[in-house]
């Protein structure tokens, strides 16, 4: 069975490596490749929506979709906890359609955030360094803000971390009491330290990807599971087996 898949952005990095992934699986089809000049139209009568734009037009997208009963895999940053409640609205107490919202497709990624939950009880101190290449537009990463509310999580029987002079404009912003600090440099595709700080000890937890490469296996995992999601996933650990870590 063929899927078709309208990709939204398909201009840009992440767009082209979809239609690229897409067209050379077995399973699935491109439905529609829109770009800025295309029209949301043209997403009606695709099974599932891979919306990477940018964060002032996914929101509209994401609604089009769900609008039209086509689930949506959205790999836009920018979603906050807000935004997706208002998506919960949208969709009803029992929705027929489904959004799979992924912060980050690389699966070194994934498993670098969900040890940085495990590894947030043990540790009182707690900051993420984040750096993008230059162009990135949103800041902290979504990425970053998705690590900060695992952490947040994990950490509930513990509260917040000690994060002294936030006051102060340098020391980031704080995402479930946690600072992020966002580096936005050329040269840069992506990369996430989180730094625990303990007594007589200091451990980090790191990733960067350093080739779009990195995001293929994670985009396929989303497109396989879009064909039966109903409702609302955040993250891409939540379609893989973790073994108990997620």
């Amino acid at each position: 069975m063929t899927t078709t898949v309208a990709v939204v952005g398909a201009t840009g990095k992440m767009g082209r490596l979809a239609i690229a992934l897409i067209d050379a699986s077995d399973d699935f089809e491109v439905h529609a490749a829109i770009d800025s000049k295309g029209s949301l139209e043209q997403m009606i009568g695709a099974d599932v929506v891979f919306d990477v734009t940018i964060p002032a037009v996914s929101q509209g997208v994401v609604e089009f979709a769900i609008s039209n009963g086509i689930t949506v895999v959205v790999g836009t940053s920018g979603w906050s906890a807000d935004r997706i409640s208002g998506l919960r609205k949208l969709l009803g107490p029992t929705p027929t359609t489904g959004v799979i919202i992924v912060p980050n497709f690389s699966l070194g990624s994934v498993l670098a955030t969900s040890f940085a939950a495990m590894a947030s009880r043990f540790f009182d101190s707690i900051e993420i360094v984040e750096a993008h290449h230059a162009s990135k537009i949103d800041s902290p990463s979504g990425t970053a803000v998705r690590t900060a509310e695992l952490i947040g999580e994990a950490r509930a029987a513990e509260g917040p971390v000690v994060a002294p002079h936030t006051d102060q404009r340098a020391r980031g912003q704080q995402v479930w009491s946690i600072p992020i600090h966002s580096l936005r440099l050329k040269g840069v595709v992506a990369k996430q330290d989180v730094i625990f700080g303990g007594t007589g000890e200091v451990l980090t937890i790191s990733h960067e990807t350093l080739a779009p490469t990195a995001y293929e296996a994670g985009i396929l995992v989303a497109l396989r599971a879009a064909r039966e999601q109903t409702g609302i996933v955040v993250g891409l650990d939540k379609l893989i087996d973790l073994g108990g870590l997620a």
